[in-house]
This record gives structure tokens, C-alpha cells and sequence, in this order.
């Protein structure tokens, strides 16, 4: 994929899974690499089992979304890396298991503080700079719970549908000030990472478990290629992930009585 050639691209939570998976495919497309995540250590393995050649296009920028005044300072060291932002894969958040009725308040305004306020944070922060160039890719790796709800992810479930309004309105504005800004947002299924491991519990505790949906997802590696297939075709939404995961996108949407009576009964622990 061309596209990817001597572009400067930041990953958001890069430290494992579906960022750990782009950074390796990209690494391998000729991207020059922002990472970004908590975790400077894991930043620095995820580099480190990129091919040798590729390590001087990698630089690794610690990051925390639940910190908001430390965005704009990131944002500004993340252009001077390179000297630019081509595109931002905005990947970093936090999942939940728990059921609404017994999740915390302070556990929901933390999920949507990374998941969503960190997401939008950092997009605000480095918008000038591509209304500047008039060029710039915004990718948001949103979820198949952006578009529909299922017991156990109340607060997840906010926070993702708060993403595809936000960014599909954007998308909608920007169009007038450069028809090369582009606003993509991918929805994956269910991957097999560790998302569940560190998903907070109603009283805001981890959950340091995987649960059997996750467990049987699809790996990294092959959803890394398919969502950069559709970064650079420019599509403005895609859902990856297995078959049941995106026929429940097109239920809810088509048929939302019978999607209701599905879903409450669905095994998603």
C-alpha cells in the first residue's frame, strides 16, 4: 500500500494489541511511526520487534489520555518528531464489564474521560496543524459498540456512540476547508487482545480476566491489514470482525425489535 510510504503516522495506545498489530504492518509499508501509550517500557518492545531497518523511522512518545492537560504539549512534540502529522490512528482507550445498574458513576466519567474526552482531546490539539497543510488523515478505531448496546458495556458503549457523533460531524465540517482532510472510523468486532484483562468493573476495579467472545476473536494480525486497507481507500466507516459482530450492526439497524429480543439474551461475558 502506497499510501503508507513516508507518511508520518501517530498511534494512540500502540503498547499492545490492534496498535501493537498497525505498528508492525506499517512498519513494514514505510511509515514513519509515532508511538504513543502509558507504558514507555512496552513502547520500546513493540519498537524493538520491528525490523531492524525500520527503528530510525520509530519514535516513541509516552502518552496518558485520562490526563487532558498534558494533550496539547504532546500533540506539539509529537509534529516536532518529524516535523509533521500525516495521519493519527486514534487507538488508546479502556473497555468495561459490568451492568449499568451496578457501575459507579466516578467508573463511566472514567471510561468516557480516555475513551472519548482523550480521543477528541487529542484530534482538537493537532486539527490545526492539518488545516494548516490542508491535507491529514483522522482515524478513529471506534467498535462494533459504537453502534449497538449489549448488557455488561453500558459506559464502553457511551463512550463509542459519542465518538461517531463527534466524528461524523466533523467529518461534515471539514469538507469546506480541504477536500484532503479525511475522517475514517473503524469499528472492530470482537480481537483477540487483552482489552478485557484491563476493562474496569462497576466499582472501578480491573477485571484481569478474558472473556470467551474476546478469547475466540479475531488476532491482531489479520485485522491490522484489513483496517489499513480501509485507511487508505479513505472509507469513512468499516466494521471488522466475524460474521455474528457486523450482522448485529445491520440488525439493530434494519430490524431493531428483533435485535432487542437477541441481544438481551446474548452470551458477551
Amino acid at each position: 500500500m502506497k499510501y503508507y510510504s513516508g507518511k508520518v503516522v501517530w498511534i494512540t495506545g500502540a503498547s499492545s494489541g490492534i496498535g501493537e498489530a498497525l505498528t508492525y504492518e506499517l512498519a513494514n509499508l514505510g511509515a514513519r511511526i509515532i508511538l504513543s501509550a502509558r507504558r514507555k517500557e512496552e513502547l520500546e518492545r513493540v519498537k524493538g520487534n520491528c525490523p531492524v531497518a525500520t527503528q530510525a523511522n520509530i519514535k516513541i512518545l509516552p502518552l496518558d489520555l485520562s490526563q487532558p492537560s498534558t494533550l496539547n504539549l504532546c500533540t506539539e512534540a509529537a509534529i516536532q518528531l518529524f516535523g509533521q502529522v500525516d495521519i493519527l490512528i486514534n487507538n488508546g482507550g479502556i473497555s468495561q464489564r459490568s451492568l449499568g445498574k451496578e457501575t459507579q458513576l466516578e467508573v463511566d466519567r472514567k471510561v468516557m474521560e480516555v475513551d472519548y474526552f482523550g480521543t477528541i482531546g487529542i484530534t482538537k490539539n493537532l486539527l490545526p496543524h492539518f488545516l494548516s497543510r490542508k491535507a491529514g488523515h483522522i482515524v478513529t478505531i471506534s467498535s462494533v459498540m459504537g453502534k449497538i448496546g449489549t448488557p455488561y458495556r453500558t459506559g464502553y458503549a457511551a463512550a463509542k456512540h459519542a465518538l461517531h457523533g463527534f466524528f461524523d460531524s466533523l467529518r461534515a465540517e471539514l469538507w469546506k476547508d480541504s477536500k484532503d482532510i479525511h475522517v475514517t472510523i473503524i469499528c472492530p468486532g470482537w480481537i483477540r487482545t487483552n482489552i478485557t484483562m484491563h476493562a474496569v468493573t462497576g466499582n472501578g476495579t480491573t477485571l484481569n480476566k478474558m472473556d470467551g467472545s474476546t478469547q475466540t476473536g479475531m488476532a491482531p494480525n489479520v485485522f491490522a491489514p484489513k483496517a489499513l486497507r480501509a485507511i487508505a481507500r479513505k472509507r469513512e466507516e468499516v466494521y471488522i470482525g466475524g460474521f455474528k459482530e457486523v450482522l448485529a450492526i445491520y440488525l439493530k439497524r434494519f430490524m431493531p425489535r428483533t435485535f432487542s429480543r437477541v441481544i438481551r439474551k446474548a452470551q458477551v461475558r
